[in-house]
């Protein structure tokens, strides 16, 4: 089994896999006769496929202990997913280059306050997983004909764990 350490998000670490959704540095401008900031453009979504439609959702996910054992990704092949936290927790987000049609060895990202990402279409990546306690996230992906889920199991699973953290895995 190997073991991934789990990194800080940032919009450069996270670029092969997407973008990272966040006010920090972000374009922005008054709207609403000035009572209103429109930060603008966040991720670019991307729908493909025949009739597409941009779905948004909220999903409410149960929280995940670490160290996790990641056995199986799932990609969206014609559609990006973005997820924005409703709260204030961290969340992981777990993803992987492609390798020929399989996931490349995973990374792990840990979320600050005020973070979301748009994970690219086609993109190897985890579920959905809050940390601490359940939360919920806006979620914008793809609806429309053909089917948009692909998962890979790995025949060996990987630890994900903090890098400062004394954790034996779960059973």
């Amino acid at each position: 089994m190997s073991t991934i350490l789990i990194e800080p998000l940032t919009a450069e670490s996270f670029a092969p896999f997407g973008q990272v959704i966040e006010l920090d540095g972000a374009e922005h401008y008054p709207i609403n006769n000035g009572m209103t900031e429109r930060y603008h453009d966040l991720a670019e979504v991307e729908l493909g496929g025949v009739r597409p439609r941009p779905l948004i959702s909220i999903f409410r996910g149960k929280p995940y202990d670490l160290p996790l054992t990641l056995r199986m990704v799932e990609r969206h092949p014609l559609g990006s997913q973005a997820f924005y936290p409703l709260g204030d927790k961290p969340f992981l987000v777990i993803v992987a280059g492609d390798l020929s049609g399989t996931p490349d060895m995973p990374r792990a990202f840990i979320t600050r306050p005020g973070q979301g990402v748009n994970i690219a279409m086609n993109t190897w990546h985890g579920v959905l997983t809050p940390l601490e306690q359940a939360a919920d996230f806006l979620v914008v992906d793809r609806g429309g004909d053909g089917n948009n889920l692909q998962e890979h199991h790995f025949d060996v699973p990987h630890l994900v764990r903090h890098p400062q953290a004394n954790e034996r895995p779960k059973p």
